[in-house]
């Protein structure tokens, strides 16, 4: 009798403390005052397309935890095919996948519906990145084919889940117009479910996803712009998971922590200083030519930390199919800068803006960069902002030096024609991110683009990357690693090497394991 009594005692108190169960929310620091845009068409700071890539699919993707072109895998696509000249890809759509919110089967219509949206300047960020397509057709409900007026270096990354390569669902995007980035509806294994402005975003288990459904119930997506603030949640166990502060001082001591995981992912984000070439005083390349050899790339990394950042080799990032690994960059050189001055009619300094982000990574470096150009008589006059409205007014042509930190998909075509080819020039119809107004490679970048011969291609991304250094567009800095810490109860079920979208990979397999 006694024995049963214990058991029903026993049964009773798990019932009354549910508490007691298995974790089932995620609770995500993010290092930004606010959201910016949620669509993943438009977005392109490192805050929302983490956040969206929890929510959206590619027609291929790469294999969650790793960026190499060498790990793509079917997403929405399940298979797929390519005439011999690369101009030709068709698609075989999955079928039975469901969008979000009950807004029907994803289809070929939505894949081709997607295509042209990432496509259209009006609607997308990333339309540049579609300029060599020629035709989308959805043929039936499962097949889509994609016609190019040329082949298309690297061409599987533009349709990846990163960037303009995300897809949509029609009717979702056609029925909310601009309201979608308020209200994103993807297929991937989280949907949104709530907005509370400088608060949070909270995204909700997808019981459809076609992977399975997630063992995740929920994700709150929290902003905490500042890092004490972030650290100081994290560790009274507020949050689960943090972007952390991008030092070397940050990954040592949170590494102390009890429980914590800390890694420092790739890609490595390339931090470089884009001069506009067309205004004054920079369209003096002696100028520029100061500013480069004013930069002491060791002692930046020093700075950062060796072991969550590197030195920068080109003008694109290391470890890219096509990057020149000992680019022709100038080296420290404080004396020759201030000779480049005098020589340029400098000989008391001169006064350089730049409007720049509050994001704390990317203003603790430029601090830094302001130090050192201050050695050789240059005066970096900074305006800081929000890192929304950095983005907003960079575009916008408004700043003549841009410290810009990205990274993209791993082949050299992707970045060189997004911030070097004269088509990309901000504030133009077809502007991307060519903040220099750089002109000097376009032959050699274009070239490449549509070439079928791999040898000639890596030789005109080689000369393009040494003309582009040789006219100082662009002064490479460093490249930093992404720093995440979680607590090590938490199982995100992939090896975590790295992430195109800048973020840990949330999937339907993560989990909290107590």
């Amino acid at each position: 009798m006694k024995k049963l009594i214990f058991g029903i005692v026993c049964a009773a108190l798990m019932f009354a403390f549910p508490a007691l169960a298995q974790k089932k929310s995620l609770v995500v620091g993010m290092g930004s005052a606010d959201a910016g845009k949620l669509d993943p068409h438009i977005a392109s700071t490192t805050p929302d397309k983490g956040l969206l890539s929890w929510m959206f699919n590619g027609l291929v993707r790469v294999r969650p935890g790793r960026i190499s072109p060498e790990f793509i895998e079917p997403d929405l696509a399940e298979s797929w095919t390519s005439n011999p000249a690369g101009t030709e890809w068709t698609f075989k759509i999955r079928a039975g996948v469901q969008c979000h919110h009950g807004y029907g089967e994803f289809t070929a219509d939505d894949a081709a519906y997607s295509i042209k949206r990432a496509s259209n300047k009006a609607t997308s960020s990333y339309s540049n990145d579609f300029n060599a397509v020629d035709k989308v057709e959805a043929i039936g409900k499962s097949t889509l084919k994609i016609t190019l007026k040329n082949p298309v270096a690297g061409f599987l990354g533009y349709v990846a889940n990163v960037n303009g390569g995300n897809m949509v669902c029609k009717k979702a995007a056609e029925e909310m117009g601009e309201n979608f980035s308020k209200k994103p509806i993807g297929t991937g294994p989280f949907m949104f479910a709530e907005y509370q402005p400088q608060q949070f975003v909270k995204l909700v288990a997808n019981k459809q996803y076609f992977r399975g459904a997630p063992l995740i119930d929920d994700i709150t997506y929290r902003y905490i712009p500042a890092d004490s603030s972030r650290d100081l949640a994290f560790q009274s166990g507020e949050l689960d998971m943090i972007y952390g502060k991008q030092d070397q001082t940050w990954v040592d001591r949170t590494s102390k922590l009890p429980g914590v995981k800390v890694v420092a992912m790739e890609p490595g984000e390339l931090s470089e200083l884009y001069l506009n070439v067309t205004v004054k005083p920079l369209d003096d390349i002696r100028v520029r030519q100061a500013i480069a050899y004013a930069i002491d790339r060791k002692a930046i990394v020093a700075f950062k930390g060796a072991g969550t950042s590197r030195e920068a080799v080109s003008v694109i990032p290391s470890g890219y199919l096509g990057t020149d690994q000992k680019a022709p960059l100038f080296p420290y050189d404080v004396a020759k800068a201030k000779a480049l001055l005098a020589e340029a009619g400098y000989p008391n300094g001169v006064t350089i803006k730049t409007i720049h982000t509050t994001l704390t990574g990317m203003q603790t470096l430029i601090e830094a960069v302001q130090a050192q150009l201050k050695k050789a008589g240059i005066n970096l006059d900074i305006e800081l902002v929000e890192h929304a409205t950095f983005h907003a007014q960079i575009r916008k042509d408004l700043s003549p030096l841009v410290h810009y930190q990205a990274g993209r998909f791993p082949v050299a075509d992707v970045y060189l024609t997004q911030f070097f080819d004269s088509r990309s020039i901000v504030n133009t119809p077809t502007a991307v991110t060519n903040f220099s107004h750089c002109n000097v490679a376009d032959e050699e970048i274009r070239g490449a683009r549509v070439s079928t011969d791999p040898v000639k291609q890596l030789a005109l991304w080689k000369t393009a990357q040494e003309k582009i250094a040789k006219a100082v567009c662009g002064v490479p800095v460093y490249e930093q690693l992404q720093l995440w810490a979680w607590k090590d109860s938490l199982d995100l079920g992939y090896e975590v090497q790295g992430s195109l979208n800048l973020s840990p990979p949330v999937t339907e397999k993560t989990r909290f394991t107590k």
